[in-house]
């Protein structure tokens, strides 16, 4: 299913769905990152998805990173919470959501790099040479805002 994501446009559609989401900076002890590119919009991102009824949200931190990366991964702490209703995403079937995503920091406890039906593209990159992906903004401030460590919150389950 393809996305069109709209960062306040005025073309944007009305959002008519909200879906708990998380997205992962996953980071590595050499400090690159794990990045996806999603087979939905092609731009470079943190690996995540939606939060499922009856699971703890860093059970779903741990779930999306295992199935778009193949890699094991331990929830460290909580970076961000973002809701900006000036970002709508459009999914082919009509969806219109509004974004509403929790950043948490992580590392790798296991696995290998693999793709999913959700990715195309899976890598460790080096934080200097992210600036040379094509990500959405939105997704650039969660990047940035994870590789702030003054910006940790605990997590507490």
């Amino acid at each position: 299913m393809g996305r069109i994501d709209y960062l306040h446009d005025p073309q944007a559609p009305a959002a008519n769905s909200v879906v708990p989401s998380v997205v992962a900076f996953v980071q590595n002890d050499e400090g690159q990152v794990l990045v996806i590119q999603p087979s939905d919009n092609g731009r470079w991102a943190l690996p995540g998805g939606g939060h499922d009824v009856g699971e703890p949200i860093s059970d779903t931190v741990v779930r999306e990173v295992w199935e778009e990366t193949g890699i094991k991964a331990e929830v460290v702490d909580m970076s961000g919470i973002y809701t900006d209703p000036g970002h709508v995403m459009l999914y082919d079937d009509g969806e219109a959501r509004q974004q509403f995503s929790i950043c948490f920091r992580a590392r790798p406890v296991g696995g290998d790099i693999r793709t999913s039906n959700e990715t195309t593209q899976v890598r460790w990159v080096d934080p200097a040479d992210l600036a040379a992906l094509d990500i959405h903004a939105t997704m650039r401030l969660r990047i940035e805002h994870a590789m702030d460590t003054s910006r940790s919150a605990p997590y507490l389950g």
